[in-house]
């Protein structure tokens, strides 16, 4: 299976909001990276609208000629969203306002009955679900119930851990995603993930697709998006 590369355009849209401007403009970012080799774009609607914003989801549904995977608060308004724009993907995901960024998976156990409805109506639509969670057999499980096709596992705790600890939270992903693929849910990682630390997640067979971003656009500033691209693409293709 070749390995996709989904790249987040979230923190370019942060730098243009810093200064109130038009630029940098994350559409044109998507499209370097497509050009670059990606194979997808993710971009975070927030409530806030802290990055991401409404005509920005917009101009790259209409724009982009790669898939769209819009990231989305288990809410009302940003599901009236999706169903209008109608992304490629829509991957559901937990959002508190006073985080800095996304700090853990969504507990798809426990909001069942607010959940359903969501993956229910985006599904009629023909947007493929996403549920962003922790790597655990309960929440797979209630990913399944819920009818989800795909599962994104947060890839964060495994990038800020070391040695021992880091090992061990591998081991979790690996066997969740060996979970989730023999219950024929489609596999997807990311949260975290740099040039540096993206080769063992990136070896684990089951894993479809990652979505990276922060660390591509860091790097993006010093060598220029199309490099960070290529870059990263080598790094998964070698791991694979």
């Amino acid at each position: 299976m070749t390995l996709r590369l989904g790249v987040n355009v979230d923190h370019v849209a942060t730098v243009r909001n810093a200064r109130g401007t038009d630029y940098p403009d994350p559409v044109r970012a998507a499209l370097l990276a497509a050009e670059a080799g990606a194979d997808g774009i993710t971009a975070h609607l927030r409530e806030d609208r802290r990055h991401i914003r409404d005509d920005d989801i917009e101009r790259l549904a209409r724009e982009l000629p790669i898939p769209l995977n819009f990231e989305m608060a288990a809410t009302e308004e940003m599901l009236a969203i999706a169903l209008r724009v109608l992304p490629h993907a829509a991957c559901i995901v937990p959002e508190k306002r006073e985080e800095r960024t996304t700090e853990g998976g969504l507990d798809a156990a426990g909001q069942h009955n607010r959940l359903q409805h969501l993956v229910s109506e985006l599904t009629a639509a023909r947007v493929r679900v996403s549920l962003f969670i922790e790597p655990d057999a309960r929440q797979i499980e209630a990913a399944l119930r819920l009818g989800a096709p795909v599962v994104e596992l947060h890839t964060g705790r495994y990038a800020e851990l070391d040695g021992d600890a880091r090992a061990e939270e591998l081991r979790r992903l690996a066997d969740a995603a060996a979970l989730a693929a023999k219950n024929g849910v489609e596999v997807h990682a990311g949260h975290g993930l740099t040039a540096a630390n993206v080769a063992p997640i990136a070896a684990i067979p089951q894993v479809a697709e990652l979505n990276i971003g922060h660390s591509l656009i860091a790097d993006a500033l010093f060598v220029g998006l199309g490099k960070a691209v290529r870059a990263m693409r080598a790094a998964m293709d070698a791991a694979r």
